[in-house]
């Protein structure tokens, strides 16, 4: 049994370019399933944005998202995931590159990103929040606020559902500030770098809830801004294991086992099972 593993950037790229190398080829010319069920493994792209995902320091990967993947891909005859951390602007590409398999992060339904994906049915639905000073001193209800204030920054994760919506408000490019993960958004709303960070709300809260600071409070949902839900993501051409994962995805919400899996995260399984993929992807 392979022990568990994360692995980031170039070395997850050269480990999974060894793994493929190392496979027969009557197995690298079966079907995606099959090549992972070989290899023993699938290949997953995550954020380290709890409750979605979350890395701990031994290097295990948790949250709601990786942990039904895990369970699906079990049933499917695959014991284990690989995760490489990744930019939301970054996961989309590494997939189409093949430097995973699927991406299962939060990485929102939207029609231009089920243009370049294949999706499964909704995992996880949530709304926006911002992150602000206590007594949200500029007043803050939406992104349109921000923008109407000629002097106020807003964080965002780099090519995130956050960081687009605040510049398609009309904040300017130059006030809308990328930042790397959730800890360095708080710090710089803690040290008045920015006037705001944007997570959804999941995110947000838990972010408080670990920092213990009472000079910080939480604006959600975010004014204007639609909720969102996620689904496991697979590149094109790879429908045939999209398929077979919405199987087993559809037997656990039914089964309640989806229920018992994210809601203790805070996530609604009712949210997941009142959509579908097919609406979230429709042209707005």
């Amino acid at each position: 049994m392979r022990k568990f593993a994360v692995l980031a950037g170039a070395g997850a790229v050269a480990v999974a370019a060894a793994l493929a190398v190392s496979l027969p080829s009557s197995a690298q010319d079966n079907s995606k399933l099959e090549q992972l069920k070989a290899q023993g493994f699938a290949r997953v792209a995550i954020a380290n944005e709890p409750p979605y995902t979350a890395v701990a320091a031994d290097g295990k990967v948790s949250g709601a998202a990786p942990d039904v993947a895990r369970e699906i891909f079990k049933r499917l005859g695959v014991p284990e995931i690989v995760a490489s951390i990744s930019e939301y602007g970054a996961m989309i590409p590494g997939l189409q590159a093949g430097r995973h398999d699927v991406v299962t992060a939060g990485l929102f339904m939207k029609p231009e990103r089920c243009a370049a994906v294949v999706y499964s049915e909704p995992v996880l639905c949530d709304a926006e929040a911002l992150l602000v000073k206590k007594g949200n001193p500029k007043g803050f209800q939406s992104y349109a606020d921000i923008a109407k204030d000629t002097t106020a920054t807003v964080g965002a994760p780099g090519g995130g559902t956050e960081e687009k919506l605040a510049l398609e408000a009309g904040v300017p490019r130059d006030r809308v500030i990328v930042v790397p993960d959730g800890q360095s958004g708080l710090k710089m709303v803690q040290d008045g770098r920015i006037d705001a960070y944007s997570l959804p709300v999941l995110s947000i809260n838990d972010l408080i809830k670990k920092a213990n600071d009472p000079n910080l409070e939480v604006v959600a949902p975010v004014v204007g801004a639609p909720v969102y839900c996620d689904g496991a993501a697979f590149k094109k051409g790879d429908e045939a294991l999209r398929d077979a994962f919405n199987v087993e995805l559809a037997k656990m919400k039914e089964s309640g086992e989806f229920a018992k899996i994210i809601e203790p995260y805070g996530f609604s399984a009712a949210a997941a099972m009142s959509t579908s993929m097919e609406k979230l992807c429709a042209p707005q």
